[in-house]
């Protein structure tokens, strides 16, 4: 019987061994509408990411190409931005989040849509999050698919190919992935898990599997993006539930290390299979975003309820290598600080 399981197992996740790439991200349901979206991103060469809050009426442009667009923000933010230059995800103020993993099939454009109006990678997450405080929402605004995404290269020439989870205040979750040029919008209500490669709907597939197959009974343990789906899938769908917001990051924080990348180990020609540099936990009812660096030895959070969101307000910045041995709340570690520079 275990053969059998086995044989099946790498039938069913041989699909993605080649091309597997590290972040996962999972949303853990809790008592009292408590809902935390957790995520790590994982990489070879570092990626630095410092937090950023922006006010309510804050002005974007969609990107540096002919044909760009801007808006100002109905929503306060925070964002968690890498080298300063792009937005890998964030939270609004109405308890909506989003972010983006790395998704090696990913294809933004084809011929029949390639010159729609372009929005750069690097302000794609603030778009959605300043103009939308629920997952219908998000869908109702990117469904006509009347726009291109492009972005740019990074870590010495390496195609910057992501899809995208969405989740709101009141659990409702949406993966948004571009295949072939074309968006595909999904609707994982019963999956709270999601990795990389492969595409949604096969990697629900391999979940469902592994749900016929029971956890308690064996899990796989790689840290392979289905692998690391499909246990974390497992343990935030079988840990306790509580309404307490301390507690709930406290769980939803464990399932998250299981799922990371041991610091320092590497797969030989796969250097997004890499160290995990940093987790986030986004309390989308209470509206704290934790941040948890590897080499840290603080665990704080961001508590934007508390934060001055109304226009005019100015951006506040959080230097995270400054906050090593911070923990609790950061507010007080917020300074002010000018808006990043989108690389477009």
């Amino acid at each position: 019987m275990i053969k059998k399981i086995l044989l099946l197992t790498l039938l069913l996740v041989g699909i993605c061994v080649a091309d597997s790439h590290a972040c996962t991200r999972i949303v853990y349901h809790g008592d009292s509408s408590l809902y935390i979206v957790g995520r790590s991103l994982d990489w070879k060469t570092p990626i630095p990411t410092n937090l950023y809050v922006y006010p309510r009426g804050s002005r974007f442009v969609s990107s540096g190409k002919p044909g760009a667009f801007s808006w100002t923000s109905k929503y306060g933010c925070v964002y968690a931005v890498s080298y300063d230059a792009g937005i890998t995800e964030g939270m609004n103020e109405k308890g909506l989040q989003v972010a983006g993993l790395f998704c090696k099939t990913a294809r933004y454009s084809n011929k029949e849509n390639h010159n729609r109006r372009p929005v750069s990678l690097a302000v794609f997450v603030a778009w959605l999050l300043d103009n939308n405080q629920s997952v219908e929402e998000v869908i109702n605004q990117v469904k006509a698919q009347d726009f291109t995404l492009s972005g740019s290269d990074f870590d010495g020439g390496t195609e910057t190919k992501l899809h995208f989870g969405v989740t709101d205040r009141n659990g409702a979750q949406a993966i948004l992935e571009f295949t072939d040029g074309n968006l595909c919008i999904y609707r994982p209500d019963s999956i709270h898990a999601m990795t990389n490669d492969p595409e949604w709907p096969a990697m629900q597939a391999i979940v469902n599997y592994w749900r016929g197959v029971g956890g308690t009974n064996m899990l796989p343990g790689t840290v392979r993006s289905a692998d690391r789906c499909v246990r974390a899938s497992f343990f935030v769908d079988n840990v306790d539930k509580t309404a307490d917001a301390d507690l709930g990051a406290y769980i939803t924080r464990s399932v998250m290390n299981n799922v990371s990348v041991p610091y320092l180990y590497t797969v030989n020609g796969e250097p997004n299979v890499s160290s995990t540099q940093w987790r986030s936990l986004s309390n989308l009812r209470d509206l704290r975003y934790y941040f948890d660096v590897a080499t840290a030895n603080g665990f704080y959070y961001i508590d934007l309820a508390k934060c001055d969101l109304r226009p005019g307000a100015p951006v506040l910045k959080l230097t995270t290598y400054e906050c090593l041995n911070v923990c609790g709340e950061a507010n007080r570690h917020l300074r002010k600080a000018k808006p990043f520079v989108p690389i477009y």
